[in-house]
């Protein structure tokens, strides 16, 4: 039976503070297998240190996963990315409702020698629901939000984009942080952040379309 089989792993993760590392990674993955609870499938599971894996029930739900774990590691301001592989394919055991373990499958397969081949380029994330058109609409989407994301600075801009992400409005951010409006407004913009709103609407949007609501 088809599943959608989300993976990831922490790009570069040996040039890191190890302990420092597992104890963030850790924290997220947590994080969010607590918010999406009642959406995984098989939860989110930690399998060679710095991967993991788990089954959502439907497309929405893995790619706000996506979308919550970036916003995560900026929220807490932690120094690492993510690399992610998003597949729709058979899983051919029972699914493991209590951890992402002792299931096989072709899909499975499948995610993990995409993730793998993933890291000979610079590429971050990688759609694969076996529709073309939904295919193309959402890499292509998520080139646009890495492109953004992946220019901003843990240290100089997480805490403003935290902000931004929770407060949205920028007269609202430059009250709380205490700044002029004028300066967040121009913060705003060097950030992309309207962008970067937009194309989590775009996703959130595909997602809902009515063929991707019927896989």
């Amino acid at each position: 039976m088809k599943h959608f089989i989300l993976m990831s792993d922490v790009i570069g993760s040996g040039q890191k503070n190890q302990a420092l590392l597992m104890q963030n990674f850790k924290e997220t993955v947590s994080k969010i297998n607590h918010d999406y609870e009642n959406n995984l499938l098989s939860p989110l599971t930690i399998t060679l240190g710095d991967e993991f894996q788990g089954l959502t029930k439907d497309l929405e739900t893995a790619l706000n996963i996506i979308i919550a774990l970036e916003e995560q590691i900026i929220i807490q301001g932690f120094d690492f990315q993510l690399r992610y592989v998003l597949i729709y394919g058979d899983i051919e055991t029972n699914i493991n409702k209590r951890i992402a373990y002792e299931m096989l499958g072709e899909g499975l397969r499948d995610a993990r020698y995409k993730l793998n081949s993933m890291k000979s380029n610079s590429q971050r994330f990688y759609i694969q629901i076996e529709d073309i058109n939904l295919d193309s609409l959402l890499n292509n989407t998520f080139l646009i939000f890495e492109n953004i994301i992946d220019k901003w600075n843990p240290e100089k801009d997480y805490d403003l984009i935290s902000a931004f992400i929770k407060f949205k409005d920028y007269k609202i951010v430059a009250e709380k942080i205490n700044k002029t409006r004028s300066q967040i407004w121009k913060r705003e913009k060097t950030l992309n952040i309207s962008s970067y709103e937009a194309t989590k609407t775009i996703l959130k949007s595909i997602s809902k379309l009515p063929h991707a609501l019927r896989l």
